[in-house]
């Protein structure tokens, strides 16, 4: 008797079933996740917007070509997910899923890999500039990611929060801020970046 194929939509959950189980669980309470585990991962991805002007539309590319429309079908969804950030505007008081949280750390991982030469160009010119005893933000390889990071993060992160206004009212905090999550990034970009990534996020939070 012949087997019949499988449907679209069993490849799909095939897929996305093997994207997550790169990932190790968690012994979490309630297979919840920490409010700063959904802040670091949403700056991170804003650290992303920053370098790249069109990762936000590649993002949604990454989740459908990594089989995840279940857990991010539209940019709505993503958008919702990153507002669980609790830095956010629109800061929405949900805790991710593991599912949820392993998707957004796969977006992370994927959306950087490509940037690797941009990224380690940034950083050694921040060394060179910190070498030198200069403002790092007056070289022009990292004035455009600085600033676009800037634009994105007091347009999206709500002042009333104590951190956020620190960051807002000092560049120099603001651009080590950004280039902290450079480093970051960086660390997320190798071979088992992703998972290395992603145990990172769970430093101190397993219960």
């Amino acid at each position: 008797m012949l087997t019949s194929p499988m449907s679209d939509a069993a490849v799909v959950v095939e897929e996305q079933a093997a994207v997550l189980k790169t990932l190790p669980d968690f012994p979490l309470s309630n297979q919840r996740c920490a409010s700063q585990l959904q802040q670091r991962l949403d700056l991170l991805l804003l650290a992303i917007e920053a370098l790249d002007v069109g990762s936000a539309s590649k993002m949604l590319a990454s989740a459908e070509s990594l089989g995840l429309q279940s857990i991010i079908p539209h940019a709505l969804a993503l958008w919702r997910l990153r507002c669980t950030n609790p830095w956010r505007r629109s800061y929405n008081r949900t805790l991710l899923t593991l599912d949820q949280a392993k998707a957004l750390t796969a977006i992370a991982h994927y959306q950087a890999k490509p940037l690797n030469v941009t990224m380690r160009q940034l950083l050694i010119a921040e060394r060179q500039m910190r070498a030198k005893q200069l403002p790092v933000g007056t070289n022009f390889l990292l004035s455009d990611y600085l600033d676009q990071f800037r634009s994105h993060f007091s347009s999206r992160m709500n002042p009333r929060r104590a951190k956020v206004s620190v960051l807002l009212a000092s560049e120099p905090a603001m651009d080590d801020f950004a280039l902290g999550l450079l480093n970051q990034l960086m660390f997320c970009t190798g071979t088992i970046g992703m998972e290395r990534l992603w145990i990172s996020l769970f430093d101190g939070e397993v219960a």
